[in-house]
């Protein structure tokens, strides 16, 4: 995944691939072979006997905490985290930091999982500190590009789908038209990049609140990207606390865009903390989305209402109010 807003950098190989259509054939049957195929391709055999058991899926979706969020009860190490957040009933896990974690616990991490049935959601694959692509400059679409490639081999090693991106802030100098063309070039050659691993890019649009200045801020100009892009290996990231505070309207414009949105991240507005503590009512988007067969995963990137084991628990426990989708 990678991450493009003010605080990231991207670029990219000047010239679209010509057989991105030829790779868009084999998209489905690879994507389909995905975790078996990344598995394989990280050279690592998770057959091992397990010693801990699978995790006993204990919600109707799949919600993935991250790193952090309960280490008041299983400590700093973070695969006694994965184990606690196994042994309470969640079957998946994301953590923008993987890329930069080093490869000997990606591995450890990736094992953990594949042992106690862990998905692995997003991570970000670049976190630019400065520049952005919308502006057309070739150098940064090169670097962005680079890091796209980059990106490949942490998720084989992690047996990763999905790749955050936020394409960047705005070029003020340059017409929003200009803009728009130049960040959809980008991503066809990441496409082109991601399509032959069976992977995907998801977009995030960042709300004009936290993140002042983004390109990417609501799911109209994401659907929109997306269906130029054209491509399997682009598609939305459904921020519901970032769209409560950049366009509400949740539920009218999740189902605007649905057929684009790959993957769903939760957090309460305001405050960003977890569901119940704000105003979104979580029954009824849970419930929506629930009835859309969705069976991709929900991003709890949020934080803890309240400190130690007292708020971690909570945490918990308004999943499991949420996740009964009625009051």
């Amino acid at each position: 995944m990678v991450y493009l807003n003010q605080d990231s950098p991207y670029t990219t190989d000047p010239h679209h691939s010509k057989h991105t259509k030829m790779k868009r054939r084999n998209f489905i049957q690879k994507a389909a072979l995905s975790t078996g195929a990344i598995t394989m391709g990280s050279g690592l055999s998770y057959a091992s006997t397990p010693t801990h058991p699978k995790a006993s899926n204990k919600f109707k979706l799949k919600y993935a905490p991250h790193l952090g969020m309960f280490e008041h009860h299983a400590g700093k190490d973070p695969i006694d985290q994965l184990n606690f957040m196994a042994d309470q009933g969640f079957t998946a896990f994301e953590d923008n930091k993987m890329r930069t974690r080093d490869v000997t616990l990606q591995e450890k991490m990736a094992q953990t999982m594949q042992k106690r049935g862990i998905e692995m959601g997003v991570f970000v694959a670049v976190f630019l500190k400065e520049g952005h692509v919308a502006s057309g400059d070739l150098e940064k679409r090169k670097a962005f590009l680079a890091h796209c490639k980059e990106s490949v081999e942490v998720a084989k090693r992690v047996n990763a789908k999905w790749m955050t991106v936020v394409p960047g802030n705005l070029a003020p100098k340059i017409k929003k038209g200009y803009q728009q063309a130049h960040v959809v070039e980008t991503l066809k050659q990441a496409s082109a990049i991601f399509e032959p691993h069976g992977l995907t890019m998801v977009l995030e649009p960042l709300n004009f609140f936290n993140h002042p200045g983004a390109f990417l801020t609501d799911s109209p100009q994401a659907y929109d990207i997306c269906k130029a892009v054209d491509s399997p290996s682009c598609k939305i990231l459904f921020d519901i606390y970032h769209q409560q505070i950049q366009e509400g309207n949740l539920l009218p414009n999740m189902e605007a865009c649905w057929d684009e949105i790959a993957y769903i991240q939760m957090g309460d507005n305001p405050g960003r903390n977890e569901p119940t503590t704000g105003e979104i009512n979580y029954w009824n988007i849970l419930k929506f989305i629930h009835e859309k067969n969705y069976n991709g995963i929900l991003g709890m990137e949020h934080g803890n209402s309240r400190p130690g084991k007292e708020g971690e628990q909570a945490v918990i426990d308004a999943y499991k109010s949420v996740d009964s989708f009625a009051r």
